[in-house]
């Protein structure tokens, strides 16, 4: 595999960044070799949890889809973007509502330079991106104010796509959304999902935790109940809180084992 080509001087590609390692598992060529390397050891201590990085991919495209036909939003904020792929939140979005409106946010630098690069709107919407750290929810919502790409007095959909689970410490997460939440009116929504070990086999829970705690893996899971209070005030939308591939799902494919994916996912309205 390639180095990409151009780098930023903020890029430090001696250390694994999250949206290059996700890159690297979809199967993109955007990722250093310290991604890679992160990458590789994860997944030989969990064979086969590509399939939850598909999954996850997967949904976002059909939570993306219900907020702009179902739940008529029109606006997203859209944190953790990633490295561009396919079927990206104003892709869909604007396919649905070509006057979508969308700010991407992420905090590698190489994301921003392919987003900008990359992520073109259609005539009718906008395309937009700030580049901050969702641990500075603050920044984000002072980066917003600047820019008239979205109005926080309509509603937009927070979406929190596989990011809050870098995010380390029990009940660390939720303080963040709160903050997003708050300065977003009703009509508002939250798509979220996140890692997490409820469906692991007790051993795999054990080797996953030692890897946390010697820091082979910055990926901070929550169990459900934890995952749940992410959406505490906001009326849930149907199936509720469920596996990512049981989120609306396509087709009834049941031949993946949950503890492959390990991924909880859920929308919900702000009031």
């Amino acid at each position: 595999m390639t180095e990409p080509t151009q780098t930023s001087p903020a890029i430090d590609t001696s250390v694994a960044h999250p949206a290059r390692r996700y890159n690297y598992w979809l199967g993109g060529k955007d990722n250093f070799a310290a991604d890679r390397e992160s990458a590789d050891a994860i997944e030989q201590k969990f064979p086969g949890m590509r399939a939850g990085i598909r999954a996850n991919r997967d949904v976002l495209g059909r939570m993306t889809r219900f907020l702009a036909a179902d739940g008529g939003i029109r606006q997203f904020l859209d944190i953790g973007t990633g490295l561009p792929t396919e079927d990206n939140t104003h892709e869909v979005a604007q396919r649905v509502a070509p006057d979508s409106r969308v700010m991407y946010v992420d905090n590698d630098p190489l994301v921003m330079t392919h987003a900008r690069a990359l992520l073109t709107s259609t005539g009718e919407g906008v395309t937009d991106y700030i580049e901050a750290d969702l641990r500075d929810p603050q920044a984000i919502l002072a980066a917003l104010r600047q820019r008239d790409t979205l109005d926080l007095s309509r509603p937009v959909a927070l979406m929190l796509i596989a990011i809050l689970h870098f995010i380390p410490g029990q009940g660390e997460a939720r303080p963040i959304v709160r903050q997003l939440l708050d300065e977003l009116p009703s009509g508002s929504y939250l798509a979220a999902t996140h890692f997490t070990l409820d469906f692991m086999p007790e051993h795999e829970q054990n080797t996953y935790r030692q890897m946390l705690d010697s820091g082979m893996s910055d990926i901070w899971p929550r169990d459900r109940a934890e995952f749940t209070t992410l959406f505490d005030g906001l009326e849930m939308v149907d199936p509720g809180i469920v596996l990512v591939s049981k989120w609306r799902p396509q087709t009834d494919d049941d031949s993946v084992d949950p503890s492959r994916i390990s991924i909880w996912a859920g929308v919900a309205r702000k009031p």
